[in-house]
């Protein structure tokens, strides 16, 4: 049974946006500021840009395809089953650590205003009441699960809207405003570490194409709503950034934006921002419970994962079992705290398949076995470049990052081994 294509344009922005901003705004910009200092939102704006190079990779591949499966596919139709099945699973991982990781923040933020939900088993509860929502509106359609995510992307871009404007207005009416100079003086090391970290909190933008099939014309639709999305929320980033370093200045706040929101709001400042990092990680969980499920259809509709996964409900014609499966594993790895592991691979994996994207583009255009909506001028160059920019991010993994992501391409590995085996076996029969 097919499913159906309810997710229009504007809900796939929204989605990518939803799925980039998560819980790392409100941490990064202290570290930002004390690797670059003043000119901290010009970094912003060059990590969107290298950024940019590699999502217009995305947009081009994207453009070719309107089945399921995002990266999974992509890495599949280039370079073949093993490929693929290496990026599913590395993206899969990755996904499912951040889902639970997230869930986990919402509940630290949680029990500082109501403790009694940090232990035990009000803490489970809560967690599976925190997961259920978001995966019973995707149950019971894929257009429920959309208007939920459109709802926290408006949810979580208030509160930071309202933060910019708050500090737009108090500052321009005084002469110091924060100064963006001295580019230079932070040294070239510093805005490597600056840009090297910032790409990793843009990442999530490719999380939306995973449910291709459900999006209206994806292939005009998927490259419009990656680089709207992309600009939006680099846009959000340079801003925020400014506001922090006029408002607390260049010394680095282990909380940023609640210091500035402090200063800017007063003492309920504070709350203010813990309740928007809630809705912040929230939204991610619920773009999440949206996303990855249509990547276990799209692994079973090509026979690399058992069947259960590709089901579609009779009634709501949505990938209900894998749905459910994801809800579950996610509740489990954030109540046990052995999500913490997939946290540290999921960067590396991430810029993994980043890379086979990147390379993607040329190979896809040799093989040419389906036309590209949206085709890149000057290709080639942008394929290069996002390359280098993921060989460089992976060298700076460290050795435990690494080994973790060893571990993943085994299970990937034997996951392949297991689905020849299957098909030689269904051929002797």
């Amino acid at each position: 049974m097919p499913l159906i294509r309810s997710i229009g344009r504007w809900s796939l922005v929204a989605l990518v946006i939803n799925c980039i901003i998560g819980s790392g705004i409100f941490g990064v910009p202290g570290k930002l500021i004390a690797a670059v200092g003043a000119a901290s939102p010009i970094a912003m704006l060059l990590a969107g840009l290298l950024t940019a190079v590699i999502v217009l990779c995305f947009a081009e591949v994207g453009s070719r395809f309107s089945e399921p499966g995002g990266v999974y596919l992509y890495s599949r139709s280039a370079f073949g089953r093993l490929m693929g099945l290496e990026v599913g699973w590395f993206y899969f991982l990755s996904a499912l650590g951040g889902a639970a990781a997230n869930a986990n923040l919402f509940v630290i933020y949680l029990s500082g205003m109501a403790p009694w939900c940090g232990h035990g088993w009000p803490r489970a509860l809560v967690i599976a009441g925190l997961i259920a929502v978001p995966a019973a509106a995707n149950y019971l359609g894929t257009r429920k699960g959309t208007i939920w995510c459109n709802v926290f992307t408006v949810a979580k871009l208030a509160p930071l809207a309202l933060l910019i404007g708050l500090g737009f207005i108090r500052f321009s009416r005084k002469a110091n405003l924060a100064r963006v100079s001295g580019v230079g003086a932070p040294g070239w090391a510093a805005w490597g570490n600056a840009l090297l970290l910032l790409i990793f909190v843009f990442g999530g933008f490719e999380d939306p194409m995973t449910p291709a099939s459900e999006v209206n014309e994806p292939r005009r639709t998927i490259p419009f709503a990656l680089i709207t999305g992309l600009a939006a929320c680099t846009v959000i980033y340079a801003l925020l950034q400014f506001v922090v370093v006029a408002t607390v200045g260049t010394t680095a706040a282990e909380r940023p934006l609640a210091s500035a929101a402090e200063v800017l709001v007063g003492r309920g400042g504070a709350l203010f921002v813990d309740v928007a990092a809630m809705i912040s990680t929230y939204g991610w969980i619920s773009a999440s419970l949206l996303n990855v499920p249509r990547l276990l259809f799209s692994l079973a509709d090509t026979g690399d994962f058992p069947p259960v996964f590709g089901k579609v409900h009779a009634r709501y014609n949505t990938p209900h079992a894998a749905i459910l499966i994801f809800a579950a594993l996610a509740w489990i790895l954030t109540v046990t705290g052995t999500f913490k592991w997939s946290l540290l691979v999921s960067a590396g994996a991430g810029v993994l398949y980043y890379l086979v994207v990147c390379a993607a583009l040329l190979r896809l255009r040799r093989l040419q076995t389906k036309p590209a909506r949206f085709r890149l001028p000057f290709g080639a160059a942008f394929s290069i470049a996002g390359m280098a920019i993921c060989v460089l991010l992976l060298s700076r993994l460290e050795l435990r990052e690494a080994l973790l992501m060893m571990i993943t391409a085994v299970v990937a590995g034997v996951n392949w081994w297991w689905v020849r085996r299957r098909a030689a076996f269904a051929l002797v029969r």
